[in-house]
């Protein structure tokens, strides 16, 4: 008899994740499965799909490598399970086990599955913390109740220093400061070289999964050519490898910088290879100072680096266990538009949009800048849904969960929550991404003109939007400068404003 069947997730590849804390190889098995349910519980990009389905099989031969008994449950066998609790249910049935043992998941939906476990299943099923976070969400509970104007990330932040150590000297930090964001804002120069990435070709697992993912899913957004992500910890670790030694030292400069056919540019791209457990968040930090520390790579980009990881990462996840559930159904600037279709056709004549969108249903991904910045942007100035704006977000990028996209929809870049997660909007006009990219030069619209048919359209849709929500503004105190602008606007130069964006919003389709 089987003594403990620890069930694992597809984002949960870690070896040491707690679920597999105590392994007996002599009487427990693991259950991994391919299910149809969460391929489709929103439509996802084929990419994602193809890396998470290709990672969980070499997941499980790793294990079975090292003498582990692994219940592999593939999406095309014919007894294959629709869904996580018929995959579980029908295993505990197969191998009638003592007990069923289960790390914490990212989503909502699925710890109320896991809590309905522990009422139904014939056997004890016991949920552990997901270790592989640094903050778990009682921690960030109780922190965030002795905050008494508000969540700051940043104050956050230096706890999260304090409490893994990373860049302290002491208690202090090094270099003097916790945050070097304002050295990390520099445009790329126009002659100035990219590194070469490493390309992980896919084995006969991935291209066994490749044939079943456009076979299955061929109708999903996205394309699955030239797929060459890593799949196993070995080729993650290679991948970390070759960003700390190869792009790191920049990374900090250009990490919000974009240019046209460039999608990586310095950044690491290792997110998708973390939230899946493929990476061990806490020990790529600590491989990124040790590179600050040896001289090979700069404070700014080591520290930029860092906090991604242990504060902003860190940080949406405890405010999405805090306000769940409801947090995805807020919306607070009562934005109603419906999703225009080129978000998923690339077909639009902004050619920032045409450009990360594209790269987006190319590749799954696209940087933090590219994200907020410029496809964000356009959704909070146009007053998309954000039901429709999380979703979208959710399908298209293979590092998307709900814990992560959804604070990074609601609160960061659509504002739903009322200023909850940032306490201002993050809007911009086509200024911005001029400074920041080369797209506004390959661009039908002019960003330098502020009004008409040829002016950018972030240019009136930014103070359209300032206009629309200026009641609502004028109690956020970061919000002043910029409606005091407005408000010595002329009345005629309001009429235009508003004109020329009801002309572009109702053209959308």
């Amino acid at each position: 008899m089987t003594r403990t069947l620890r069930f694992i997730l597809g984002d949960q590849l870690s070896r040491s994740i707690s679920s597999l804390d105590g392994l007996d190889k002599d009487a427990d098995v693991v259950l991994i499965a391919e299910v149809m349910e969460e391929a489709l519980y929103v439509r996802h990009h084929k990419r994602k799909i193809a890396f998470l389905f290709s990672a969980m099989r070499h997941f499980a031969e790793a294990l079975r490598a090292e003498g582990v008994t692994v219940d592999y449950r593939r999406l095309d066998e014919e007894d294959g399970a629709r869904d996580f609790t018929t995959a579980l249910s029908d295993a505990i049935a197969r191998h009638q086990p003592e007990q069923v043992i289960v790390t914490e998941p990212g989503e909502y939906r699925v710890l109320a599955m896991m809590r309905d476990w522990a009422e139904t299943m014939p056997v004890p099923v016991l949920i552990r913390e997901d270790s592989r976070f640094i903050c778990p969400p009682d921690i960030f509970a109780r922190w965030a109740e002795r905050q008494k104007s508000g969540l700051t990330m940043e104050y956050f932040y230096r706890e999260m220093r304090r409490r893994t150590g990373l860049l302290m000297e002491g208690d202090k930090p090094v270099g003097g400061a916790w945050n070097f964001d304002a050295e990390n804002r520099k445009p790329l120069p126009a002659r100035m070289d990219l590194p070469a990435r490493p390309a992980f070709a896919p084995d006969a697992v991935s291209e066994d999964v490749l044939r079943l993912v456009e076979a299955r899913f061929g109708e999903h957004f996205g394309s699955l050519a030239d797929f060459a992500y890593p799949v196993t910890a070995e080729d993650a670790e290679r991948a970390l490898d070759w960003f700390i030694e190869n792009a790191l030292p920049l990374y900090g400069d250009y990490q919000d910088a974009m240019r046209q056919g460039a999608p990586l540019l310095f950044h690491s791209n290792l997110s998708a290879l973390i939230n899946a457990g493929l990476l061990d968040p806490l020990d790529c930090c600590r491989r990124a100072e040790a590179a600050f520390r040896a001289g090979a790579a700069p404070l700014n980009a080591v520290e930029g680096f860092i906090r991604q990881i242990i504060g902003w990462r860190e940080y949406v996840r405890g405010v999405y266990w805090l306000k769940m559930p409801g947090y995805g159904e807020l919306n607070a600037l009562e934005a109603r538009r419906e999703l225009p279709w080129f978000f998923w056709s690339a077909e639009t004549e902004m050619n920032c949009l045409a450009q990360a969108i594209g790269e987006t249903r190319d590749h799954a991904y696209a940087h933090h800048i590219q994200r907020l910045m410029v496809i964000g942007n356009f959704a909070l100035l146009a007053g998309l849904d954000p039901r429709q704006v999380q979703e979208w977000y959710l399908v298209v990028y293979h590092d998307a969960y709900e814990w992560v996209e959804m604070p990074n929809v609601v609160g960061m870049i659509l504002h739903a929550d009322g200023g909850y997660l940032a306490s201002k909007p993050y809007a911009a006009s086509g200024a911005y991404i001029d400074r920041m990219s080369d797209y506004c030069r390959g661009c039908r619209y002019d960003v330098k003109a502020k009004a008409g048919p040829d002016a950018c359209p972030f240019n009136y849709l930014y103070w359209d939007f300032i206009a629309r929500h200026r009641e609502r503004f004028a109690r956020n105190h970061r919000m002043g400068v910029v409606l005091k602008n407005y408000e010595r606007m002329s009345a005629e130069r309001k009429a235009e404003i508003e004109s020329d964006a009801a002309r572009f919003l109702g053209a959308l389709r």
